[in-house]
């Protein structure tokens, strides 16, 4: 990746950023836009206005960062995310990661909505991810290795921290939330799987799939930030949904979640 991609990147953002670490940084996913309670705003920007990342092409992200204040804590999210199918390159792909690093972030929550593999999931189900399965086999640490992003081979034992899937459960379970904890599978995109590509990842032990979150996930990991991954079940996979797959629904079955994504978000926070 080029290294001097994340500088200019860096550059335009306010002094404001770097001179306390984040608490917590958020990268929102597909529908998960109004997730957060935002007591006290620090400051917006449009993604647009951050060199060589832009406005996401994808429906249902709004495309810009937020830094804010919720219950004492400072929160930095990054409010939708870009894809590796968008064609845009690694670089733009995990930015939000490397600048959350710059400023001194040690942990992270990456949110989607996914199509459900495991039977046991229904749409508006919650997953907390604990491993996932990298179905593509590309990866944003490919290439010169630079020593602030990790060793050059870091181990993926337990990509999302134990003890912050621990906190996302509790909290569900203290709000009533149904969740599961599961593995996610990642595919390319921007196709939705095949039935035939559904059956294998189940036999791998995937029990959500996305097109997204792992890139990061494995980014940051590398780094040494903590992650946590929450998917939104927007819909049954292909071969298990007994209609076609649409974008259309995975925002529609977002917007009927946004009550507990927002609660479940809120607690998360106000438990760190």
């Amino acid at each position: 990746m080029d290294y001097a991609f994340f500088d200019r990147a860096a550059e335009v953002l306010p002094d404001a950023c770097f001179t306390q670490p984040p608490d917590l940084g958020v990268v929102l996913g597909s529908g998960w836009g109004e997730a957060l309670v935002k007591d006290h705003v620090l400051l917006r920007i449009p993604y647009s206005d951050i060199p060589g990342v832009g406005r996401s092409t994808v429906v249902g992200h709004a495309g810009e960062f937020v830094l804010y204040e919720r219950f004492g804590r400072r929160i930095a999210a990054f409010c939708g995310r870009r894809h590796w199918y968008e064609g845009v390159g690694w670089e733009t792909v995990v930015a939000p990661v490397e600048l959350l690093r710059r400023m001194g972030c040690a942990r992270l929550l990456l949110t989607n909505a996914v199509g459900g593999i495991n039977p046991a999931l229904h749409a508006g189900d919650f997953v907390i991810l604990r491993d996932h399965i990298n179905t593509v086999g590309v990866n944003p640490l490919a290439g010169p290795h630079r020593e602030e992003w990790g060793p050059r081979f870091p181990d993926m034992t337990e990509v999302y921290t134990q003890h912050l899937r621990d906190m996302l459960r509790a909290v569900a379970r203290k709000l009533g939330i149904r969740t599961l904890e599961g593995v996610y599978a990642f595919t390319a995109g921007p196709v939705f799987e095949t039935p035939a590509e559904i059956r294998a990842y189940a036999h791998l032990g995937a029990d959500v799939v996305g097109m997204s979150t792992v890139p990061e996930a494995v980014f940051a990991r590398a780094c040494g930030i903590q992650v946590a991954g929450l998917s939104l079940v927007a819909n049954l996979a292909a071969g298990i949904s007994p209609v076609p797959l649409t974008h259309e629904d995975v925002m529609r079955a977002s917007t009927e979640a946004k009550p507990l994504m927002a609660k479940i978000c809120d607690a998360f926070i106000e438990a760190l």
